[in-house]
């Protein structure tokens, strides 16, 4: 497996790294939570452990960040002193996988994270996503339609990957502005720009339009025959 590790903890992390390369899996590091987030987003990963107590920002918010903003999905272990039932209950509610507390033996972390990868795996013809010739991998986030890669910005390929979940269904606005910014709803029509941008990728260049706007209602994404 390729791991991501988050921990401050130099000692912990050079003896999770002595262990785990002996395992044969291959390792990255970020002593903070900037860093973390930002390897753990240009960078593909099959696991990432995760601490809770970062410096920049802590392994709660930076986990958030990583399922609402970056729409990532790769399996995340919270590993972490906090044992209160709280502090799990929130750690589950930021995207976590599963939690696992300070002290613990290395055998059970790494049988914890065999089954998470065993999770992930079974999961993968789940991640790829097909309307018409438009396909979407949600783990890679590697996007192509008709064999052509097709770039998005972060919010864009939020706006399209809730549209492939939901397709043929109609999405309203209110479903999709609260799927992209939750409660911190934008002050002007910033979703109407976002549309146009994703139109222009998603269709522009081909005869078949996916992307449909339902006057008053919403959108909705479905392969329909040209219209000669």
């Amino acid at each position: 497996m390729r791991i991501l590790l988050v921990e401050d903890d130099r000692d912990l992390a050079e003896n999770l790294q002595e262990y785990l390369e002996e395992k044969g899996h291959e390792l990255g590091f970020a002593h903070d939570g900037l860093v973390g987030l930002h390897l753990a987003v240009s960078e593909r990963w099959d696991i990432i452990i995760l601490d809770i107590m970062l410096p920049g920002i802590d392994g709660l918010k930076l986990c958030e960040r990583l399922r609402r903003d970056a729409g990532d999905a790769t399996p995340v272990l919270m590993l972490t002193a906090r044992d209160r039932l709280q502090d799990k209950i929130e750690g589950f509610q930021s995207g976590t996988d599963d939690y696992l507390v300070k002290p613990f033996a290395m055998q059970e972390l790494e049988m914890r994270l065999e089954a998470l990868y065993r999770r992930a795996s079974s999961e993968v013809c789940g991640q790829v996503l097909t309307v018409g010739d438009l396909v979407a991998n949600v783990k890679t986030l590697e996007i192509a339609r008709a064999g052509r890669p097709i770039e998005l910005t972060r919010v864009g390929r939020k706006i399209l990957l809730h549209l492939m979940r939901a397709s043929p269904a109609l999405v309203s606005r209110a479903e999709l502005e609260y799927a992209i910014w939750g409660h911190d709803q934008p002050f002007s029509d910033v979703l109407r720009s976002h549309m146009y941008t994703l139109r222009r990728a998603v269709d522009q260049p081909f005869q078949q339009k996916l992307l449909h706007t339902v006057r008053g209602l919403g959108y909705r994404l479905i392969a329909e025959r040209p219209k000669p």
